[in-house]
């Protein structure tokens, strides 16, 4: 049997926007790889061996699955969004470029996903409709000095933003200085959004002036959007339509 590997994004939680491409390549497999919850998501069935593991074990979660495809397994390493957004494809191939020469030449396919960031900007309108740019406020992996260069720098050029991983219980400091760089810098009153487990049944959409916002609205469950100056709020009444112009006057 030919062993392949695929790296698959299930998208912001509900099942529906899991892309077709992405399931079949799930009932395919012979195992899955992953983050605890994320494999959870999958149905168990004959003929298929789930494989969760925590989450700070991203290059051994990779090794191991590249060393079964190796083995003539179909495998898919499933994320939870776009496994190109702070997930998964990037440690598999970092893993393939430092680890066996075999495996540069094992079948490796890498589906896109919906992510949490475009699921939230759909649920309130049009946010990042001009250009934004996202940002992982934790700081397991870089700098915390890093995060606050790009934060900046970001505010200056008036992107509107998308925040990963604002509030971790045993790190709340982080975006409570995200949050005060954030107002220092922006110094007015546009639309910052948090949206909590997004796309769920549970799913909770708050829309505040950045000015009012506070640190405790953010968990590691919420994805935070912040819309630049020309970010518009359209009241209406039901809930808000929130959208950034897609064309900037001369």
């Amino acid at each position: 049997m030919t062993g392949w590997i695929v790296i698959a994004g299930l998208g912001p939680g509900n099942d529906a926007l899991v892309t077709p491409e992405a399931q079949d390549a799930l009932d395919q497999a012979t195992d899955i790889v992953g983050y605890i919850p994320y494999v959870e998501r999958v149905q168990p069935r004959d003929g298929l061996t789930l494989h969760p593991s925590d989450n700070r074990v991203e290059l051994d979660r990779s090794r191991h699955a590249l060393e079964m495809a190796s083995q003539g397994k179909r495998v898919v390493v499933v994320s939870s969004g776009d496994p190109g957004v702070f997930a998964m494809a990037a440690a598999v191939l970092e893993a393939v470029e430092h680890g066996d020469p075999k495996w540069r030449d094992l079948d490796i396919r890498i589906l896109p996903g919906i992510t949490a960031m475009l699921a939230a900007s759909a649920a309130c309108g049009a946010p990042l409709g001009h250009d934004f740019c996202t940002i992982n406020l934790s700081d397991n992996m870089k700098p915390w000095a890093i995060i606050e260069k790009r934060l900046q720098l970001a505010a200056q050029a008036d992107f509107a933003m998308a925040f990963y991983n604002p509030r971790s219980k045993s790190r709340p400091e982080g975006f409570e200085k995200a949050l005060a760089l954030l107002q220092r810098e922006c110094n007015d009153a546009r639309p910052i959004i948090f949206a909590r487990n997004v796309s769920r049944p549970d799913q909770t959409i708050k829309i505040v002036p950045l000015n009012e916002a506070t640190p405790d609205m953010a968990d590691m469950r919420t994805v935070v959007i912040l819309g630049s100056s020309r970010t518009r709020i359209i009241a209406r009444a039901g809930a808000p339509l929130v959208y950034t112009p897609r064309s900037i006057p001369e």
